[in-house]
C-alpha cells in the first residue's frame, strides 16, 4: 500500500510552521537551550545545546505527530491512526493520539527495547509486536491501515509532520538570536527539513548542517543521484537515525535548504554520548548526540555561535551501558586485555599488584583454564580496566610486558 497522496506532496512553508506552533501551544514544551563550555572551547566559539531530549516523550517526535493527527478530518480521527516505530515516533504518536482522543495502534519490532514498548503502552497506544526489523514492522502497519481504514502516520515523510518539527527552528532563533550554524541529526530528514524551512525563511545567512551515522548515511548518495536512494542494510547504534531511504518530501527540502550533510563514526557517537552525560549532565541517545559527534569530529568546520540539536534521550539502559563502555574505550579510558599466567596460588595477586602499581582500576576479571590452546599449568585471564587516557593505556601495557606477561588486546 502507498500512503502517498497529493496532500503529502505539497511543500512546507514558514506559515505552516507558524501554524503548527500555535497548534502545539500548551502541548509541546519550549525546550531549554544550554551552553556547553567544553564544546565552546573546542570549537573556539559559543556552542549551545537545544535540549529536545527533555521534550515530552523524550524526543522532538511529539511535535510532528501531534500536528499531523490534529489536522485529520473528523471521519479520519474516528477511524484511528496507525504507526510503525522502534521507539521515539511510537511514543510521540501514542501521546498525541491520547491527547486528541484518537485510538492509536503502533506496530513495533519484536526486538524493540522493553522500556520503549512499555512507555508507548503507558501513553495510551495499542502496541503490536511484528517483525524483526523496522521495514517488516512498517509493512505490517501499512497493511493494517489498508484493511481497517486507519490513517497511517509516517514518521517523517509528510508536510504536517515536517511543519511540526520546524517549530524547533523557530525556538532556536528566539533563544539564540546570534546563531550562525545549526547542527541537527538526520535519519529520514523530517527534523532537518522542518528546521531548514523555518530558519532559512527568517535567517537565510544561518548555515544548517545535517549529520548522519556512517553506516546509515542515505542522504549523501541520494543527493548525488538527485533522488532518494535506498541503502541495502543500514547499520548503526543510533537507531533514531537508522533510516535506509530519505523521505520524498524532506528530501526535496533538504536538497534545497540544508547547506551540508556530514557523517560520523560509531566511535564519535559513543564519545559524544559520553560527553553529554559527563560534561552537560544530559542523558542523550546516540542519534540525539550525533550533532555533538560532528563537532568533536571537525570542530574547525563550524562557524559560531553554534546550536547543536539534541533530538532525543530515549536510550535503552542496556545500550547505554554498551555505548558508554565503547565511548570510554574510544577515549582510551577503558582497556580490555588478555594474557596468560601460570595457574598457581598467588599468580593473580601478583598480576593485580602490577596493575595497582600503575593505578589501573580493575573492573572485571575472567579466567579460562580448560582451553586446548593452553598448557597444562597455564590459565588465560581477561581483564577489563578503567584507565586515564591513551598515554595511561600505553603505560599499563608496558608495565605488564616488563613484568613478563604476553599481552594481547
Amino acid at each position: 500500500m502507498s500512503y502517498r497522496t497529493a496532500d503529502s506532496l505539497r511543500s512546507v512553508t514558514l506559515d505552516d510552521v507558524r501554524g503548527a506552533r500555535k497548534m502545539l501551544s500548551g502541548v509541546a514544551r519550549v525546550t531549554a537551550m544550554e551552553g556547553s563550555r567544553h564544546l565552546s572551547q573546542l570549537v573556539g566559539a559559543p556552542v549551545h545545546l537545544k535540549c529536545e531530549n527533555l521534550q515530552r516523550t523524550g524526543s522532538f517526535k511529539l511535535r510532528g505527530a501531534y500536528v499531523r493527527i490534529a489536522g485529520l478530518l473528523p471521519e479520519e480521527r474516528a477511524a484511528g491512526v496507525v504507526a510503525a516505530s522502534a521507539g521515539n515516533h511510537a511514543q510521540g504518536v501514542a501521546l498525541a493520539s491520547s491527547l486528541l482522543g484518537v485510538h492509536a495502534t503502533v506496530f513495533m519490532p519484536k526486538g524493540a527495547p522493553l522500556p520503549k514498548i512499555s512507555a508507548t503502552r503507558d501513553y495510551g497506544a495499542e502496541v503490536r509486536l511484528h517483525g524483526q526489523v523496522v521495514d517488516e514492522t512498517l509493512h505490517a502497519a501499512q497493511e493494517y491501515a489498508a484493511e481497517t481504514g486507519a490513517v497511517f502516520i509516517h514518521p517523517f515523510d509528510h508536510p504536517d509532520v515536517i511543519a511540526g518539527q520546524g517549530t524547533v527552528g523557530l525556538e532556536i532563533l528566539e533563544q539564540c538570536q546570534e546563531v550562525r550554524t545549526i547542527v541537527v541529526g538526520m535519519g529520514g530528514g523530517g527534523l532537518a527539513a522542518g528546521i531548514a524551512v523555518a530558519v532559512k525563511a527568517l535567517r537565510p545567512d544561518v548555515r544548517i548542517v545535517g549529520v548522519q551515522a556512517e553506516g546509515a548515511a542515505c542522504y549523501p548518495p541520494s543527493l548525488a543521484a538527485g533522488r532518494p536512494v535506498s541503502l541495502e542494510s543500514p547499520a548503526t547504534m543510533a537507531d533514531g537515525i537508522k533510516v535506509g531511504r530519505p523521505g520524498l518530501v524532506p528530501f526535496g527540502i533538504v536538497g534545497e535548504l540544508v547547506d551540508e550533510v556530514r557523517t560520523v563514526s560509531e566511535d564519535r557517537l559513543s564519545a559524544a554520548l559520553l560527553l553529554c552525560l559527563e560534561r552537560a549532565k544530559l542523558v542523550v541517545e546516540p542519534a540525539g548526540a550525533s550533532p555533538v559527534a560532528a563537532l568533536l569530529d571537525a570542530p574547525e568546520a563550524f562557524e559560531g555561535p553554534v546550536v547543536a540539536v539534541l533530538s532525543g534521550g530515549n536510550v535503552d539502559p542496556v545500550l547505554m551501558q554498551r555505548v558508554l563502555r565503547h565511548g570510554m574505550a574510544a577515549q582510551g579510558r577503558y582497556l580490555a586485555v588478555r594474557l596468560r599466567l601460570t595457574d598457581r596460588p598467588g599468580a593473580l595477586a601478583t598480576l593485580l599488584g602490577v596493575l595497582s602499581a600503575v593505578d589501573a582500576n580493575v573492573l572485571d576479571v575472567s579466567h579460562v583454564r580448560t582451553d586446548p590452546r593452553l598448557g597444562l599449568t597455564e590459565a588465560e585471564v581477561e581483564l577489563h580496566l578503567e584507565t586515564k587516557g591513551p598515554a595511561h593505556c600505553a603505560e599499563v601495557g608496558r608495565s605488564l610486558r616488563d613484568a613478563g606477561y604476553l599481552v594481547s588486546a
